[in-house]
């Protein structure tokens, strides 16, 4: 257990009224804090407030008073997603209050060792994926986090029995102090959220802060391919359980034998765990993977490494990964019509998503793309549309670059879907002529490549209006 008694008649504002908001404002009161929570959104917009205010917790609404940060506040729990220049985060770092996101508090509060698992793709499935394995392996698991239940409600409930699996953004990462999982893993760093940080030093200092509370009893799971990752080495002071899919290991994880660039995708390969005592014990053939995409093998390499390093037995890991399915928005398969599939990858939000979604088919595919543009050129779409795409139909902010890195392509067949008024009009749309252009044994793919927010609350709403087009087709 952690210090939940820390927090005993502390002021503490929580900014933000989103659910992750909400729960934390009353696990803080229920640790005995006294809570105020502050949302720019006029009340009408609130209606958790009145939720809130009858459990005795002061409720802001409708901007940031002046005297809402003052010197006898403890501390700052913001939601992530609020921005570091925000005028109430400015005045709490200029009166050197504390200012942290609900992981830390969640922390605190929790009486079950932690794993923390971020990245910048391959988030969601690794985590769900570890707790299949975890309960699989009888670990009882608790699956917290950007993935369903607000951590801190969960960590209120674990117990020293559980293990708690969460999955972590650069956004939450970047707001923690003491944060300390026991097994932390890093699957990946590619260039996205500049927007937000800045700068990718500052984006990979956050994702980095993972490792930084950690001793040497507890575990670093980390891509062994990925240049950023391996450069993160020599500040971690845990123990590190490495995996790879192109080097065979002596400790870690990895697919024997190794991939190569421009190998056959046919290739009979295995999932290995090298326990560093000169054992290689074999936990699955790859074409057993209950999920397509060489992506996906190095999200199931990174999950055994993590329910490795939490106890579970190699030997029973073959199960859960075959049997798993995609998570929803995540290359999930939606439907056949007219003899082409539909995948809906609406968690693509940058472009090496994408790359990895079209490295997935080796069928000639009808890509869905584009969105929020974010000053990305989307060159590094160029080769995939070469060697995999026979169509593209580009929708939202960044669907003129789109088309033209699939002009510099070659491609014949370039459908761009003008913004409307009405943004499900727009991507049903975009369904309707990515049918047109499919021919049997073919594969439409919705992989934005982008996020969703010029046109959608979020990509889940994205997705969901594909799947619903698609079967309106």
């Amino acid at each position: 257990m952690n210090h939940p008694e820390s927090y005993r008649g502390q002021q503490v504002v929580v900014l933000g009224l989103a659910k992750s908001g909400v729960q934390v404002a009353k696990v803080l009161d229920r640790a005995g804090a006294k809570v105020t929570v502050n949302d720019k959104k006029e009340r009408e917009q609130c209606p958790e407030a009145s939720e809130l205010e009858a459990l005795g917790i002061s409720v802001v609404c409708g901007g940031h008073p002046d005297d809402l940060i003052h010197e006898g506040v403890k501390l700052v729990v913001k939601n992530p997603g609020i921005p570091y220049q925000a005028p109430p985060v400015q005045q709490a770092l200029s009166l050197g209050i504390e200012v942290v996101t609900e992981v830390e508090v969640a922390y605190h509060l929790c009486a079950a060792p932690m794993i923390g698992i971020t990245g910048s793709n391959g988030k969601t499935t690794t985590t769900t994926w570890v707790g299949k394995m975890l309960e699989h392996a009888g670990l009882k698991p608790i699956v917290a986090g950007n993935i369903g239940t607000p951590l801190s409600e969960a960590a209120e409930q674990a117990t020293a029995d559980n293990w708690m699996v969460v999955e972590l953004s650069s956004f939450q990462l970047k707001g923690t102090v003491h944060f300390r999982p026991r097994i932390a893993s890093l699957l990946n760093v590619t260039e996205t959220h500049l927007d937000y940080h800045g700068d990718m030093d500052d984006y990979v200092a956050s994702k980095a802060k993972i490792f930084a509370n950690q001793l040497p009893d507890d575990v670093a799971v980390l891509n062994w391919d990925d240049p950023v990752c391996r450069e993160l080495v020599p500040y971690i002071k845990s123990r590190l359980l490495p995996f790879s899919m192109t080097e065979k290991l002596e400790v870690g994880v990895y697919a024997d034998p190794p991939y190569v660039d421009g190998e056959e995708d046919d290739v009979k390969r295995q999932v290995v765990y090298a326990d560093g005592q000169g054992n290689h014990h074999i936990v699955i053939d790859v074409e057993n993977i209950g999920i397509p995409g060489q992506f996906n093998v190095g999200n199931a390499l990174a999950a055994v490494a993590i329910a490795v390093a939490a106890g579970a037995d190699p030997a029973v890991l073959d199960v859960p990964l075959s049997e798993f399915k995609a998570v929803e928005h995540r290359l999930e398969y939606v439907l056949e019509h007219n003899g082409a599939k539909y995948y809906n990858n609406s968690k693509a939000t940058n472009s090496k998503a994408t790359v990895m979604a079209l490295n997935s088919f080796k069928d000639p595919v009808v890509l869905i793309a584009g969105g929020l543009d974010r000053g990305s050129d989307m060159m590094e779409l160029l080769p995939l549309f070469q060697e995999r795409v026979k169509a593209v139909v580009a929708l939202g902010e960044t669907r003129e670059k789109i088309a033209k890195v699939a002009e510099l392509a070659g491609l014949k067949q370039i459908k761009v879907v003008d913004n409307e008024d009405d943004a499900a009009q727009t991507l049903t749309a975009a369904v309707q002529e990515a049918s047109r252009l499919a021919a049997p044994g073919d594969v439409v793919l919705l992989s934005p490549a982008c996020a969703s927010w010029d046109m959608f609350a979020s990509y889940e709403e994205r997705g969901r209006i594909f799947k619903e087009a698609a079967h309106n087709l």
